[in-house]
This record gives C-alpha cells, sequence and structure tokens, in this order.
C-alpha cells in the first residue's frame, strides 16, 4: 500500500516526469553554484566588515544603510544564479 506523499509524487511524475541531466548540465550547474557562493560571501565579507565599522563607531543609520544594500546585492545575485540554474538545465 502506498503512502500519500508516493501518490503524490506518481501524480506529480505522470504530469511532468523528472528531467534527466547530463554529465555536462551537472558540471555546469556545480561552477554556478560554486561562482554564486563565492559571490556571495565576497560581498558578506566586505560588507559585512565596513557595518561592523559603522557600529563600532555608533554610526547606526550608516550600518542600516549598508545592511539594505548587502540584502539587495544578495538578493540580484540569487536572482542571476537561479536564472542561469534554469538556463544550464533547459540548455541541450
Amino acid at each position: 500500500m502506498k503512502t500519500a506523499y508516493e501518490i503524490a509524487m506518481d501524480r506529480l511524475d505522470s504530469k511532468e516526469p523528472a528531467r534527466k541531466l547530463t554529465d555536462k548540465q551537472k558540471k555546469i550547474l556545480a561552477d554556478i553554484d560554486c561562482t554564486h557562493r563565492a559571490k556571495i560571501a565576497e560581498r558578506e565579507t566586505f560588507l559585512g566588515a565596513k557595518i561592523a565599522g559603522a557600529k563600532g563607531v555608533g554610526a547606526g543609520e550608516e550600518a542600516g544603510i549598508l545592511q539594505d544594500e548587502l540584502a539587495r546585492d544578495v538578493r540580484g545575485i540569487r536572482e542571476e544564479w537561479e536564472r542561469k540554474k534554469e538556463q544550464a538545465r533547459t540548455a541541450k
């Protein structure tokens, strides 16, 4: 007897079969992941140091602006990351 989860997965597979990725696509996706993780880490390190410095001297408003900038940068990198991954998945 199948569980509700297994039944749901069967229905999902029948509507949209899972895509099979080639070895080349898997490598491209891994490279994209590595690159974008590094970009995020770079921004967090760079702006994180500036945020800490601003908080250290009592410039709370500047720290807030820098935190907003960091959030915007990370969001942009994540959007680019997902877009490139989707392109790699659909490429043949």
